[in-house]
């Protein structure tokens, strides 16, 4: 079939055309810019230690064959001078004319920073002292069609260097090294633990009944059962069946799924370690993770037997010695000021809980109100390694209860620098104990816990035919990571974080396609597609994407309008609902394009009452009321009121997406329009992020403009602010003419 168009635009970047051109430069010179192989005899780094002692103006007989990215190119007439990167350093090519092949010297005409080439020569030292490849050959191993960063400022971007982490590697030697650290770290802990007699197994990675940690799940189909599965949230109940089976010491390190939001110390998809110990405790558990933190210290951080000692974002960490033990108990009577435990009066923890802060809800007893205090209050004052002991049994469904005290149980988490690093249990092992517990998560669902567990009964089963005593631990292998690497946030020492999906657009695709095809290939169209909505085109194939029925408000927009003019005279209040009512439309697009209207109304009418009755408790209270009036339906009423449940705990909190976006959206659009308004353009079509972040910690701008309340937002959306405030920005300018207020 002959060639065909594919109707591409012309790269829409210049240097990218360029580098295109050079590459079909090589091919009509019959050179394969892409070859199958290539020869490797030696990397940058052995030779730098190799030939150190290499006089300056030496030369070698010694060839070698290396590899590597061109990092620069500098070509003076007859010589020309290339620096590459392989995977252990750099190294200078030093290219004579008179040396190379005419082929290999005209090469350098089409050869850019970024390019993998191959060189063979011999070692010498320039008489500058630079050790250098003199090549007798060089070769085009990958054509680069994108420039790398700018060389000074290299990589900065925080979202494009996780999005495109292989950009980050390229550009960022500390970041190479992380990762280097965390598979030695992970190597490091496999080598530990057969050392002390455990053996590796691997379970699977679909559970069809959730279990073995409290957490929301996500959730897959297996067509050849026709059945909905869990991707594992943990791997517990997998390993002590091997207990059961008379494996006495076994551990898994793998990924772990949990449908929960991401911040710097979470990720959906995440890396764990357990293990667990038949006839052991958590005595057990604790010289094992002693033991392990403390190597690792001294291997991967160099620290010195008996003095391991390293520094986490600032805060210095002693892992030396015998590790601190603490009752969750003392922790939150030290935090909020008076003894308590679990003897002291549920309505008095309600109170404590209430006075700091802390919602609680009905269904509470009084071990989950003392772990709510300590969780939310007490674990962030820790940083020396802590044992934080004897946790309720009522938040704890897989642990043995204590024998002087049933209502806790035998538990530790070990917590650094206010953070959670490890969980321990002496593992319950009554069967019919466990079938009770389990009933009363099953019962938690029934009150609208999405994290508890299913009933599993063949886990019961298991436990019938007899489990030894054992000790059982879980790790955190990402913040293990954290912790000995010195990294900020999670998303620093995954290769691939979680990311909200990118926006790629059709110009985008049809910049990379070949200029002609042969017919069989899609239509741009449909890539960008495939690009945007592959998995949920895929779902609904199958049958698995029929969505709810639409949400209706029961106003028409009209109406709707009407409604906020009629409580609202001043143009600024009406102007802010228009921005939130073109907001929640923009991103109802991206998550919930069923119910665009409702979300639209949603954000028009948020703040329906504040002008008549500028009461921050009953904020949205009053609009309920007008609502009903006017026939909305009361799911209108509740989205409302969710974006004020910060000042009014009576109100529902933000739960769904639509909710969040609301909370998200409403302080920070009222931020971006203030801060627009101060530039000569008025607009927010000129306005960048480092310009938002200015406003935002200058806290004498816009002071109306509650910063926590932001920062909340953020955390509902599972984004960290600079994320949140170009994501919102951008909205903004897609929707400007309801930004400037235009009906």
């Amino acid at each position: 079939m002959a060639d065909q168009p594919n109707n591409a635009a012309p790269a829409t970047n210049d240097e990218r055309a360029q580098r295109r051109l050079r590459r079909q430069a090589l091919i009509d010179a019959g050179v394969n810019p892409y070859p199958i192989r290539a020869t490797v005899t030696a990397h940058a780094a052995e030779l730098e230690e190799r030939y150190a002692d290499l006089e300056d103006g030496g030369v070698t007989e010694d060839v070698y064959s290396l590899t590597g990215r061109i990092r620069a190119f500098r070509k003076q007439g007859k010589i020309a001078f290339i620096v590459i990167e392989d995977c252990t350093a750099q190294i200078q090519l030093f290219c004579r004319v008179n040396d190379l092949p005419e082929a290999d010297w005209a090469l350098l005409g089409n050869l850019d920073l970024g390019d993998v080439i191959g060189a063979t020569g011999a070692v010498i030292r320039t008489k500058r002292g630079q050790l250098s490849l003199a090549p007798t050959h060089l070769e085009i191993l990958s054509k680069s069609l994108r420039p790398l960063p700018e060389k000074f400022h290299g990589l900065t971007d925080r979202e494009v260097r996780y999005r495109q982490r292989y950009v980050d590697l390229i550009m960022n030697a500390d970041v190479r090294e992380t990762f280097r650290k965390r598979s030695q770290i992970i190597s490091l802990i496999r080598r530990y633990m057969e050392a002390d007699g455990y053996m590796e197994v691997e379970t699977p990675m679909m559970h069809a009944i959730l279990g073995g940690a409290n957490a929301k799940p996500f959730v897959t189909h297996f067509n050849a059962l026709d059945r909905d599965f869990y991707l594992r949230i943990a791997t517990e109940l997998p390993l002590k069946r091997c207990i059961v089976g008379g494996l006495e010491r076994v551990f898994e390190i793998g990924r772990q799924f949990r449908n929960e939001g991401m911040d710097l110390t979470h990720n959906p998809e995440f890396t764990s370690m357990e293990a667990y110990c038949a006839y052991s405790d958590l005595d057990g558990m604790k010289a094992l993770t002693e033991g392990l933190f403390k190597t690792i210290a001294r291997e991967v951080c160099g620290c010195e037997e008996g003095h391991e000692v390293i520094t986490y974002q600032g805060q210095e960490v002693d892992m030396s010695g015998t590790w601190a033990s603490r009752p969750l108990a003392d922790i939150a009577s030290e935090v909020v000021g008076e003894k308590i435990d679990m003897d002291t009066p549920i309505e008095h923890l309600r109170e404590l809980c209430e006075k700091h802060g802390i919602e609680p809800q009905d269904n509470w007893g009084a071990g989950k109100l003392l772990f709510e205090l300590y969780d939310e209050l007490g674990e962030q004052t820790i940083v020396n390694p802590t044992f934080v002991c004897d946790y309720p049994e009522e938040v704890s469904p897989l642990s043995k209860r204590k024998d002087e005290d049933p209502r806790l149980t035998d538990r530790f988490e070990l917590v650094i620098c206010g953070h959670e690093y490890a969980n321990a249990f002496s593992e319950l092992n009554d069967p019919v104990d466990q079938a009770g517990r389990f009933a009363e998560q099953v019962a938690a669902k029934g009150f609208g816990d999405d994290e508890a567990m299913g009933y599993d009964y063949d886990y019961v089963r298991a436990l019938e035919y007899g489990m030894p005593p054992a000790g059982g631990i879980g790790y955190g292998i990402d913040r293990m990571v954290m912790l000995f690497c010195d990294a900020p946030a999670i998303r620093d020492v995954l290769l691939f974080p979680a990311m909200k999906p990118e926006t790629i657009t059709r110009a985008d695709i049809a910049s990379q396609l070949p200029e002609t095809t042969d017919g069989t290939a899609a239509s741009v169209d449909a890539l960008a597609d495939d690009a945007e909505n592959g998995a949920a085109n895929e779902a609904a194939a199958a049958g698995r994407g029929a969505e709810a029925p639409a949400l209706k408000t029961g106003l028409s927009r009209e109406q709707a309008f009407e409604l906020l003019k009629q409580y609202n005279e001043d143009p600024f209040h009406i102007a802010h609902g228009q921005t939130l009512e073109g907001l929640m439309r923009y991103y109802a697009a991206q998550f919930d394009p069923a119910n665009v209207e409702f979300w639209g109304q949603v954000g028009l009418l948020h703040d329906l009452d504040w002008e008549k009755f500028q009461d921050e408790v009953q904020h949205t209270v009053k609009a309920a009321e007008i609502l009903a009036e006017a026939g909305a339906k009361p799911e209108l009423a509740r989205a409302i009121q969710t974006h004020n449940s910060d000042n009014n705990p009576d109100l529902p909190a933000p739960g769904c997406k639509m909710e969040c976006v609301l909370f998200a959206c409403d302080e920070l659009s009222g931020l971006i329009q203030a801060a627009c308004l101060m530039r000569p353009s008025k607009s927010v079509m000129d306005f960048e992020v480092k310009s938002l972040k200015k406003k935002f910690k200058d806290k004498r701008f816009a002071a109306g403009c509650n910063r926590d309340v932001i920062r909340r937002g953020a955390e509902l959306m599972g984004m960290e602010l600079d994320e949140l405030f170009a994501d919102v920005i951008e909205a903004m300018k897609a929707i400007q003419p309801t930004c400037d207020g235009v009906s």
